[in-house]
Formats: C-alpha cells, structure tokens, sequence
C-alpha cells in the first residue's frame, strides 16, 4: 500500500513519478509486503505485490526532481545502508525540496541526519530512532499525517487520505 497508493494518486493528479530501486532497472520488479493492523502488539505482514519499476537507480539525478516520497515497510531499513540514497535525501532538505515520508520510512531520514528539530511522526516502533535523530515525535492518530515545512510525515498506510493531502 505504502508504495502503490502515493505511486498511483500523483500519477492521477498529474505528476511524473519514477519508482526506483538500487541495484534494479526499469521494468524489474520489487517485491513488496503488505503490513496490518489486527489487533496484535505490532502489525503483521503478508506478501504484497510485484511492484514494477519503471526507471533506473543509477540514472537518477536527485537535482531532476521536484519532491521525494519515502515508503514505509520494511525497505528503510534496508535503503538507510545506501550512501547514495542519503546523499539524495540530503540533496532534498538542502534545497527545501518537498519530502514525504510514512511509516519506517523516517528511518531514512534519521540516518541521513536531516529532522533534527523537526516535528516527525512514524511508525511508533520508529519513533526511538527519531528522537535519538534530534526531532520530536508527533505521536498522532494513526490516521493522521503532520507537516513541518517541506517535511510531511505519517505513522502507516491508513494516514494516506492525510498523508497525500498534504
């Protein structure tokens, strides 16, 4: 959800979107995971789709690009270790570009070193990493979304609606 809903809708609202991936091209696929809220004491997971890239990693230019949107899941934690993923973030705050981030995907931002102090909601099993980063948490519903500048953030997929509002 956290890929495929903000992928599909800024499509539909008219703007170019590139999916990528390093280490993958245009036209591989991600497999995804699918997270749930079902009353346990954290989410569970299923196996998501086939999400289709549709650009190359290595061709990507951060300066190119008007916004960024980081997907939550379990891909931060694997995307935080990417050099060239946080430079591209960084790139992102320092030219005050629109950046958007849900779920684990504040741990992105954390380890690019760029929310200190700013008002940041996640995933509350996140939100140590975010305080430990310099920024506040925003413990909020988890349907809602806070915005602090050129920063939004939400804690999971059922914050879209707010989350891609603003």
């Amino acid at each position: 959800y956290e890929v495929m809903v903000p992928f599909q809708a800024l499509q539909a609202v008219g703007h170019t979107v590139h999916a990528v991936c390093p280490g993958k091209g245009s036209g591989e696929k991600c497999r995804t995971a699918i997270h749930d809220f079902e009353g346990d004491q954290t989410y569970s997971e299923k196996r998501g789709h086939d999400f289709a890239l549709n650009a190359t990693f290595n061709d990507i230019k951060a300066e190119k690009y008007d916004a960024l949107v980081i997907a939550g899941g379990r891909a931060p934690e694997y995307l935080r270790l990417e050099t060239r993923v946080l430079d591209m973030v960084r790139h992102f705050f320092k030219a005050g570009k629109p950046v958007a981030a849900i779920c684990h995907g504040p741990q992105i931002l954390c380890a690019a070193g760029v929310i200190g102090g700013r008002k940041v909601s996640c995933y509350p099993a996140v939100a140590p990493e975010v305080r430990l980063a310099g920024a506040e948490y925003a413990d909020i519903r988890i349907h809602e979304a806070v915005t602090d500048g050129n920063l939004v953030t939400a804690p999971a997929w059922p914050a879209h609606p707010a989350w891609i509002g603003q």
